[in-house]
């Protein structure tokens, strides 16, 4: 069983920075894609950036592109998502999940095709 836990999360001043961390554990996970997702209050679920399992490829959100960078550090079994620029709008919960599938050349921007997914860690931005 594989166990995700996210970390870094808090509060911030708008255009501040923030560097979020998802630790696997249980098993590796260096054959799967990771994506980040983004829950505000009373809003759904958000897709927010991605990446394939051999760091190859990314995929970011419009609302982020150019602000957040999404990398892996496969030996330490943890992914990081770099946000710089934060406004308000990026409040919310933030949250990490892994593909099932190992080596998958299809990155996805929906959460339905990600299978575990760690409890999120809240980002909070005042303006």
């Amino acid at each position: 069983q594989v166990q995700l836990v996210e970390s870094g999360g808090g509060l911030v001043q708008a255009g501040g920075s923030l560097r979020l961390s998802c630790e696997a554990s249980g098993r590796t996970l260096r054959r799967n894609n990771i994506g980040w997702f983004r829950q505000a209050q009373g809003k759904e679920r958000e897709f927010v950036a991605a990446i394939r399992w051999n760091g190859g490829r990314t995929y970011y959100s419009d609302s982020v592109k150019g602000r957040f960078t999404i990398s892996r550090d496969n030996a330490k079994n943890t992914v990081y998502l770099q946000m710089n620029s934060l406004k308000p709008e990026d409040t919310a919960v933030y949250y990490c999940a892994a593909d099932a599938r190992e080596s998958s050349w299809s990155l996805s921007s929906e959460w339905a095709e990600y299978d575990y997914w760690g409890q999120g860690t809240q980002v909070t931005v005042s303006s």
